[in-house]
């Protein structure tokens, strides 16, 4: 029997595709259909105009998810599914989030985004836009720590992730 984690264990699955219209519409059809959540959504141009890399984040038990992917391989316009929690990899995120800024937190701010190495892309008299990529823990640790402030807004991409070199070779 499966544990609770097991059953939900989060899969970070990249799908190399045609550059078509409906491609992305087929793919999300064939999760949903499944009754499973795509957590993250991913999609853009490879170095070659005609292919496009799908990131997608789903959380199901190995069994469910490789039953999606085989499904996945079947679907025409997919050239290559993997799923990266097999192998090393690494991931990222953007988050831009604005946030209050008042004169007397402006410092702080300033040095909790220098801290997480990110940057101020706008500045108003009342607010500072935050710039901030990184793995989903130091996105999660940033957002907690600016909330303090005030989020007036916050919006993100996709985490989209690549395969180490070294998981390559295996």
């Amino acid at each position: 029997m499966e544990t609770p984690s097991e059953s939900q264990k989060r899969h970070t699955l990249a799908l190399l595709v045609d550059n078509r219209p409906g491609v992305l519409a087929r793919v999300a059809t064939l999760v949903s259909g499944r009754g499973y959540n795509i957590d993250s959504l991913s999609v853009a141009e490879t170095m070659d105009s005609a292919v496009s890399l799908i990131t997608l984040i789903v959380s199901g038990s190995p069994k469910i998810v490789n039953q999606i992917v085989k499904q996945l391989r079947k679907l025409i316009n997919v050239i290559k599914v993997v799923d990266l929690s097999d192998v090393d990899y690494v991931e990222r995120q953007l988050v831009i989030v604005r946030v209050k800024a008042l004169s007397e937190n402006r410092g702080e701010i300033t040095r909790l985004c220098d801290i997480f190495r990110g940057k101020i892309i706008d500045v108003s008299s009342k607010t500072f836009t935050l710039e901030i990529t990184g793995g989903e823990a130091k996105i999660k640790a940033a957002l907690a720590l600016l909330s303090e402030f005030g989020i007036e807004e916050q919006v993100s991409t996709g985490l989209t992730a690549i395969a180490r070199s070294s998981a390559l070779k295996k």
